[in-house]
């Protein structure tokens, strides 16, 4: 699994990235300081800085797919490549490129049966993805990882970066549980009960503080 900071393209996207702050980030940090002594140390070395989003389901899911289980590198030349052969990244396009030339750009052959499900879903209107942005959020999941590919962690990412919901906590996100460990326990490990634990106090804010805690592992933003 990649870590979180890792999701999003850093690599020129079909959509592009939505640069506006989310519309609840400053009151969630202005709550996130008041009530957690780690937060209040942390949100203010990182200025303006804010959690980018993106506005295309189609492609933020196709993006994160490719980015499975592999470096950043690895996953950014892919991604490169996939546009190079479907530059709008829509899901007719996607179907049309086939699995031989999506293999080409260096998907393994699992990945490409992936993306090409993922296409299908969308095509075929299997997804009610004009209905996400009102459903809850356990609701959007179970949808998702109904789609071969998308498990809980990559629905959770989406529930982040696409629909920018603000109470995310992704504990299967190894970046997650390592800036807990690093920022609330000195370093030492951490179970998914202590998280849960720790993060009751972020309440109902949990996506900015779990985003503040990947910028204290690696301080370069996610777009």
């Amino acid at each position: 699994m990649v870590t979180a900071k890792d999701n999003g393209a850093s690599a020129p996207d079909a959509a592009g990235p939505l640069s506006a702050v989310p519309p609840y980030w400053e009151q969630a940090k202005i709550e996130l300081m008041k009530r957690d002594r780690i937060m209040k140390k942390l949100i203010p070395q990182f200025g303006d800085l804010h959690l980018v989003g993106h506005d295309d389901p189609f492609t933020t899911l196709a993006r994160s797919i490719v980015g499975q289980q592999v470096t950043p590198k690895v996953a950014d030349a892919a991604w490169r490549k996939l546009l190079l052969a479907c530059p709008k990244c829509t899901p007719a396009q996607v179907i049309k490129a086939g699995a031989e030339q999506l293999s080409a750009c260096g998907l393994s052959k699992r990945k490409t049966e992936y993306i090409l499900d993922l296409a299908d879903h969308f095509k075929n209107k299997r997804v009610h993805s004009a209905l996400w942005g009102q459903m809850e959020d356990e609701a959007v999941i179970a949808e998702l990882v109904q789609i071969r590919g998308i498990g809980r962690w990559t629905a959770e990412m989406f529930l982040i970066f696409n629909l920018l919901r603000p109470n995310v906590l992704p504990l299967d996100d190894p970046g997650l549980i390592q800036g807990i460990s690093q920022n609330y326990f000195s370093g030492e490990p951490v179970s998914r009960s202590d998280a849960r634990e720790v993060s009751a106090n972020w309440e109902p804010w949990r996506t900015v503080a779990t985003w503040y805690l990947w910028r204290s592992l690696d301080p370069v933003t996610v777009e």
